[in-house]
């Protein structure tokens, strides 16, 4: 009988089993194919797929929404990644929401009282169907027609912000829309946003993204029929997916893009901030991989330099006028503000014979915007602009032909990989004139020029031993110089407190000097294979010593704004200093003019290296980023208080952050700061040294600076590791800067708009809003409400959810009367986590 009863029980257990079981798998009905006309999709976990079940379509809400929307998304993926939205204007509150059919065969949805959206066909169908295509294209079809390409409507004609292959998008037709792609609203509302990609057919047609209605942000440049020609490296990034047809029938033209390997899930899509970027599933990290992402650094912003001005990321300027041009505002372009752009030196005459202007060739750029095209060679091309007074320069691009350009010059970059040439007007005497030289002339300039170089080659030969001697007793002083055995190494700083503690000149420890022909052999005399940058005092390479320790050298520029004054400082001070998140000095090459910094290699470079670029931050995980928080902080700490000299660098930013190949970061560039003796609270300087967008506005508007000018170039080197956004190139409608966009996202309760998508979804939002907090409170504008780096090390790794609040006026400037207030470091005490909670945080 207890065999029965156990049999019976075990059965009974069984059939509950399937039946719980059954009620899971059909809580949500498949539709394998389409909805036919007379059928309804209800928002109870009904979900229609493509074929291959590639794409999903149902209701749906976004991460953090409880409003519901009629959708698509990639249905095998378990990251929820939607890429088109039907009723993005008019969300649904509750799952009241269902799909049906009207009589005129449109597809509606409701939200359980009203339609609230609409396919919208003008062809009307008592038999309709709507289906979704393994290419993500819904199609509302005649039910015996199952081919978009008989559609009475499509979602690829109206799509919301993604591009997906497959999709044809109108850059010229009689008959179609030509689609524009708007963003969403932000990361959890699909409503339109401020942004928009559209392709711009004029001349050849190009992508571009606009804030608003008219204000361009970025651009591909013109397509020439294989490549955007103004994307850097463009050849590889898109691998020629991108082609273009022309139906011959109706003379319209549509681009598409085919992936290499149809198999790879790959999107186009403009972000909610602006931004854009194509990204591939990645199935074996389960995880979007960015292939690319525009704009990708500085001079991808459009018209970053103004009219007539041109960017180069190799510039550490950035930004230059065209020979010929001189900047519109002086003042402007030394704060670092060029978008005033630049002005012609000299009126051109343009007599259309070409005898008083000429044309000034710029090679490998992005062309200008706003080009038209004209018919001819380039010969042609030259021709008709030299006739034509309004035409300010020309270009010859093939797959494009003529391309012409009247009024300014806007939106030039230079490109590393560029093959494009333009020719600016400008006039004649700025080339030079066209003088013609009679044969007699050229022949006396020739023998002449040879006669001053053989005497020059004599004249160096004959006193070859002199020059060496003289370069041996250089070479000598330097070294005395650099061991502490002369006094000499201190003439000609701007005052004594720079390298002082107490008042007393410091004698350092001994520094290994190099000569200058072992940092060539080292760096295999400074070969572009290892150059790993190059900053305001010149470029830095990498080199190999003989026992192989790798290292990095920096060689100070001849023409460099930073003299030798800025070199002792940093010679001296660093060979001072002992801690781990401070980058460790080598040794010193002084030899004639120069002047050489050996460092230990940092393998993962610069921190703005990685942070960045679309591709090397997916590096930087929520783990990194805050260990790289941390460590600067403490790099600080022992600089403002540990180390036995108070030192404020002056010049913190991300670039120079160093990584080693643990990620570990180390303060570098020392080029710019200042010794405080022990009794020393802050200084005046009558020379302002930084980088704009770091310095905080008492140093930038009075020359004041103490260890809180520190402070805030530490808050803002941490708003943007947490967003991932450069402060100098942040701009929205209401901010110019990632400063005050963080603000207005704080004071509003928006903070986690601010978070960097990439760690979105992986990092504890807590934390990281706490870290977001300290940084507010970092860059208050007076410099006395700023917490110390102690008291900011203390909140960062504080598990206390209250902080101070923030004060963030709208306008005001730090005095002296105010510097006076602020606490001197030299008596500041650790601060606990309970010491922090001064107040509760905003719940707003």
């Amino acid at each position: 009988m207890a065999d029965i009863y156990l049999n019976t029980r075990l059965v009974n257990l069984c059939y509950l089993f399937l039946i719980l079981y059954t009620h899971a798998v059909f809580s949500q009905t498949i539709v394998t194919k389409k909805l036919m006309q007379g059928e309804v999709m209800k928002d109870d976990g009904q979900i229609m797929t493509s074929d291959n079940q590639v794409f999903g379509f149902g209701f749906f809400s976004p991460v953090n929404s409880s409003f519901r929307y009629v959708g698509v998304w990639y249905n095998k993926i378990q990251e929820k990644t939607v890429i088109w939205v039907a009723n993005r204007n008019k969300p649904i509150s509750g799952k009241s929401g269902f799909l049906s059919f009207g009589n005129d065969g449109n597809l509606k949805i409701s939200d359980g009282t009203k339609v609230i959206w609409s396919t919208s066909s003008s062809s009307n169908s008592s038999n309709s169907s709507i289906a979704l295509m393994d290419t993500g294209n819904l199609a509302l079809c005649r039910s015996e027609d199952v081919d978009d390409r008989k559609a009475l409507w499509q979602s690829f004609r109206w799509p919301t912000d993604t591009f997906l292959p497959e999709m044809r998008v109108y850059t010229k037709s009689t008959t179609q829309n030509l689609p524009v792609f708007v963003s969403w609203k932000s990361p959890s509302d699909p409503s339109p946003g401020n942004y928009s990609m559209a392709f711009d057919p004029r001349a050849a047609p190009q992508i571009v993204v606009k804030e608003g209605l008219n204000r361009r942000i970025w651009r591909s440049g013109h397509w020439n029929g294989q490549i955007f020609i103004g994307v850097p490296n463009n050849r590889a990034r898109f691998d020629s997916g991108f082609g273009t047809t022309s139906d011959y029938n109706t003379g319209d033209i549509y681009f598409t893009y085919t992936a290499s390997n149809r198999l790879l899930l790959v999107r186009f899509s403009i972000l909610w901030n602006g931004a854009t970027q194509q990204l591939i599933w990645d199935d074996s990290k389960q995880a979007w991989k960015v292939a690319l992402f525009q704009p990708s650094d500085e001079c991808g912003q459009y018209n970053k330099c103004g009219n007539f001005g041109f960017c180069n990321m190799k510039d550490p300027k950035r930004c230059s006028c065209i020979k010929g041009f001189a900047p519109k505002s002086e003042d402007e372009w030394r704060r670092g503000d060029w978008s005033g752009g630049c002005i012609r030196k000299k009126a051109l005459k343009c007599d259309k014979n070409g005898t008083s202007d000429g044309f000034l060739q710029l090679q490998g750029i992005k062309l200008p915007d706003f080009a038209d095209t004209l018919n001819g060679d380039l010969n042609d091309c030259e021709d008709q602009c030299t006739k034509n007074c309004s035409c300010s320069a020309y270009a010859f691009v093939d797959g494009i032909g003529c391309m012409v350009y009247s009024g300014d010059l806007i939106d030039i970059e230079h490109l590393e990989d560029g093959a494009n040439s333009l020719y600016v007007r400008v006039s004649n005497s700025e080339l030079g004139g066209k003088k013609s030289v009679s044969s007699a002339a050229i022949i006396a300039i020739a023998v002449g020029g040879i006669i001053f170089l053989g005497i020059s080659f004599f004249a160096l030969w004959r006193y070859r031993e002199k020059i060496k001697a003289v370069s041996r007793q250089k070479q000598g002083s330097s070294l005395l110089t650099v061991t502490g055995r002369s006094q000499d190494l201190s003439a000609g700083f701007s005052g004594v407190d720079e390298l002082s503690t107490d008042g007393k000149q410091d004698t350092g420890p001994q520094l290994p000097l190099f000569s200058f022909t072992f940092v060539e052999l080292a760096t295999d005399y400074f070969a572009n294979k290892n150059k790993l940058g190059e900053g305001g005092f010149g470029p830095v390479y990498k080199g190999i010593l003989p026992g192989g320790q790798e290292v990095a050298v920096k060689r100070l520029s001849k023409w460099s704004g930073q003299g030798l004054e800025e070199f002792k400082t940093e010679m001296i001070l660093i060979a001072k200093l002992q801690h781990r998140n401070l980058v460790r000095l080598l040794g010193c090459c002084i030899e004639g003019e120069e002047k050489l910094l050996i460092y230990e290699y940092m393998p993962n470079k610069s921190l703005d290296s990685l942070l960045f670029d679309a591709t090397q931050r997916l590096q930087l995980d929520w783990n990194k980023r805050y260990a790289i928080i941390e460590g600067v902080a403490r790099g600080l700490l022992y600089l403002h208080r540990d180390s036995r000299l108070r030192i404020i660098h002056r010049d913190l930013k991300a670039s120079n952050i160093l990584l080693d190949g643990e990620m570990q970061p180390k303060i570098s560039d020392f080029g710019m700061a200042r010794i405080f003796g022990g009794n020393q609270n802050e200084a005046n300087t009558m020379r302002v040294v930084g980088t704009y967008g770091y310095m905080s506005p008492e140093y930038a508007m009075e020359g004041l600076f103490s260890v809180k000018s520190d402070v805030y170039s530490f808050g803002v080197l941490l708003l943007e590791i947490v967003s991932g956004h450069r402060n100098n190139s942040f701009r929205t409608p209401e901010c110019t800067n990632l400063i005050r966009y963080a603000w207005n996202l704080w004071k509003d309760g928006r903070t986690e708009e601010l978070i960097d998508p990439i760690i979105l979804d992986s990092c504890p939002h807590k934390k990281v809003l706490q870290c977001i907090h300290v940084a507010m409170l970092c860059v208050q504008m007076s410099a006395a409400h700023r917490p110390t780096m102690s008291q900011v090390l203390n909140m960062i790794e504080s598990e206390s959810t209250t902080l101070p609040v923030p004060r963030f006026p709208d306008l005001s400037s730090t005095n002296s009367a105010e510097m006076d207030s602020i606490m001197q470091e030299d008596h500041d005490t650790n601060i606990s986590s309970t010491e922090v909670t001064v107040t509760e945080v905003i719940g707003r």
